[in-house]
C-alpha cells in the first residue's frame, strides 16, 4: 500500500494513494474539449463523467497528523445533533403511537363508539402493522426492486428514510397495540356485571396482556444490547405464545354471547369478524419466513481471532441481508451478505466477533450453519433509488455494502480498517481488485499508514466528484454519528445502521 506523500502517478496495489497534501483533482476542464461540437448535451454529461470518475483513480486521501482523530474544531450545534438523534426511526413511532393514544384518549370519554365495540379489532390491527413492518415475506414484496431514479431527489431521499426507518412504525404500532388492549381488558373488567362476562374471558384477557407485555418489554433496546440471548428468546417464543393466546381470546370473545350469557359455537360468525382475519394476517406472516429455515453447509475461515468469514453455497443480490444461527429456533443473528451477484456460486458473510457467540464461529467453526432462504432487505437494498450513491464503512461493515459497490457500476466504496489484510483475509480484496475498477474505491488501513484519514474532507471531495446524491454509512455508533452529523452541516443526505430497529 502507498505511503504517504507516494506521488500521483504511482497507484497502490488496491487501486489508492495516500497524502495529506493534495485535494482531489480539479474536473473542469475534462470532457468537453474531447466532445465534438454534434455531441447532444447528454453525451457530453456522460463523457464528463467518465473522465471525473477516472480520475478518482489519481484521487490522495487526505490524512491527519499522527494521533489526531478526527479533524472536527468544534462540536456539532444542538440542531444539528437533535437532527441526527430525532431521525425518522423515532419520528414513525411518534406518529403511530401518539395518533392511537388520542384516539384511546377520544375513547376513553365514549366518544367512540367504534372503538367501545371492537377494541380487539384496534389492538389487532395496530399488532399486524407492527408484525408487517418486521417481515422478511412482506418487506421483499412491498419494495419491490424497481429502479425510482426518474423520482425528485427529494422523494427518493424521503422514501428511503421511511423505508429504513419502517422499524419506527412496527415498535410505535406495536405500543400501541398494547395500549389498546389494556384499554379492552378495562373495558370488559368496567362492564362484566352488566353483560354477565365469565371469569374466563376475563382471565383469559388478563393472561393475554401479561405476555404481550413480556413481548414488549425484551424488546427494549437497553435489553437488546446488554441482554440478547434474553430478548432473542423472550421476544420470539413468548411471541409465539402471545399468537396462541390471542387466537383463544379471540374464539372465546367471538363465542360469548352478551344476551343470553351462553357459549355458542359459529364458525361463519368468527369467521366475519375483523379479529379473525388480523390473528390470520399475523400468523400467516409470522409463519411463512420460518417455513425457508433450511440447513446448508459452510466454509469458516477465520484469517484473524477478530473475524470470521463464512462461505456459502448460491450468490445473492445487493442489498440483502442474512439470518444464521447453530440451532433451527434459537439465537439467529443478522449480518450483510457479500455476493458477486445472482450468478455467482457462493456469497460469504463476514463476522466479526462481538459476542460468545460470535465468538464461537472462530473458536469452534461449524460444518453446517441453518438459515432462512427467504432473506431480507437492508439498507443498500434502496441502492437503486439513485444515480450515484457513496458507501463508506470501517471493519467489519464492509459485509453490509460492498455486494452494492460490487454489482451497481454508480457506487463507490470508502473502507477504513486497521490490519485489513490481515484481519480479513484474501477473500474480499480479491473480489474487490477483480471486479471494480480502480476509480470506484479507496481502502485505508490506519494501521500500515499510521494515521487516520481527515474522512469528512475525504467523503465532500468524493462526493463532489462521483456527482454522488447519497451516503450510506456503516461504522460504529460513535463513528456513524460523527459522519452523519458532518453529512447534515455539509447539505450531503447520508443514512446510517440503526441499534434499535
Amino acid at each position: 500500500m502507498a505511503s504517504i506523500g507516494a506521488p500521483a502517478s504511482h497507484i497502490s496495489p488496491t487501486g489508492v494513494v495516500f497524502s495529506s497534501s493534495r485535494n482531489v483533482p480539479t474536473l473542469e476542464a475534462k470532457g468537453s474539449a474531447t466532445s465534438s461540437a454534434s455531441a447532444s448535451i447528454n453525451e457530453a454529461e456522460k463523457a464528463e463523467s467518465w473522465d471525473d470518475e477516472k480520475a478518482l483513480a489519481r484521487y490522495l486521501v487526505p490524512a491527519l497528523e499522527k494521533g489526531q482523530k478526527n479533524a472536527r474544531l468544534k462540536p456539532p450545534t444542538p440542531w444539528i445533533r437533535f437532527r441526527v438523534w430525532y431521525n425518522p426511526y423515532r419520528m414513525n413511532f411518534s406518529l403511530a403511537f401518539a395518533l392511537n393514544m388520542i384516539a384511546i384518549v377520544v375513547s376513553c370519554t365514549h366518544r367512540w363508539g367504534y372503538a367501545e365495540n371492537h377494541a380487539a379489532a384496534l389492538a389487532l390491527g395496530n399488532l399486524t402493522a407492527s408484525v408487517a413492518c418486521r417481515n422478511e415475506f412482506f418487506l421483499r414484496y412491498f419494495l419491490a426492486d424497481t429502479s425510482m431514479q426518474w423520482a425528485p431527489l427529494w422523494w427518493r431521499i424521503f422514501l428511503t428514510g421511511f423505508i429504513q426507518h419502517i422499524g419506527g412504525i412496527h415498535s410505535g404500532c406495536a405500543a400501541a397495540g398494547i395500549a389498546w388492549f389494556f384499554f379492552l381488558v378495562i373495558r370488559t373488567f368496567q362492564h362484566h356485571v352488566a353483560k354477565h362476562t365469565p371469569a374466563v374471558v376475563l382471565a383469559w384477557g388478563i393472561i393475554t396482556l401479561v405476555v404481550i407485555n413480556v413481548v414488549m418489554f425484551a424488546a427494549m433496546p437497553w435489553i437488546r444490547a446488554h441482554h440478547h440471548n434474553f430478548f432473542e428468546r423472550h421476544h420470539r417464543f413468548a411471541g409465539w405464545l402471545a399468537v396462541v393466546f390471542v387466537w383463544i381470546f379471540v374464539c372465546i370473545n367471538d363465542s360469548y354471547n352478551t344476551e343470553n350469557g351462553k357459549f355458542h359455537s359459529n364458525g361463519n360468525h368468527l369467521a366475519k369478524t375483523q379479529e379473525f382475519w388480523y390473528a390470520l394476517f399475523i400468523t400467516v406472516l409470522i409463519a411463512v419466513p420460518w417455513f425457508t429455515v433450511r440447513k446448508v453447509p459452510v466454509e469458516i475461515t477465520t484469517p484473524s481471532p477478530r473475524v470470521a468469514v463464512i462461505k456459502f453455497q448460491k450468490g445473492i443480490q445487493q442489498g440483502l441481508l442474512g439470518r444464521i444461527s447453530r440451532s433451527a429456533t434459537v439465537e439467529y443473528h443478522g449480518f450483510g451478505i457479500i455476493s458477486e451477484g445472482i450468478e455467482s456460486n457462493t456469497h460469504y458473510i463476514i463476522a466479526g466477533v462481538q459476542g460468545d457467540w460470535t465468538r464461537g464461529l472462530v473458536n469452534d467453526p461449524p460444518k453446517f450453519l441453518y438459515t432462512r432462504e427467504m432473506k431480507f432487505a437492508g439498507l443498500p437494498y434502496l441502492a437503486h433509488f439513485f444515480r450515484r450513491g457513496i458507501a463508506i464503512c470501517t471493519g467489519s461493515g464492509i459485509g453490509a455494502v460492498l455486494s452494492t459497490t460490487v454489482q451497481l457500476d454508480n457506487w463507490f466504496l470508502i473502507w477504513i480498517g486497521s490490519d485489513m489484510e490481515k484481519s480479513f483475509g484474501p477473500v474480499l480484496f480479491d473480489m474487490i481488485n477483480r471486479t471494480m475498477p480502480k476509480e470506484r474505491y479507496i481502502l485505508f488501513d490506519t494501521k500500515k499508514e499510521g494515521r487516520r484519514p481527515d474522512t469528512m474532507k475525504m467523503l465532500k471531495e468524493i462526493y463532489t466528484s462521483f456527482k454522488a446524491e447519497v451516503v450510506l454509512i456503516t461504522s460504529n455508533p460513535a463513528g456513524n454519528a460523527e459522519l452523519m452529523q458532518g453529512c447534515k452541516e455539509n447539505g450531503m443526505h447520508s443514512f446510517g445502521p440503526l441499534w434499535d430497529s
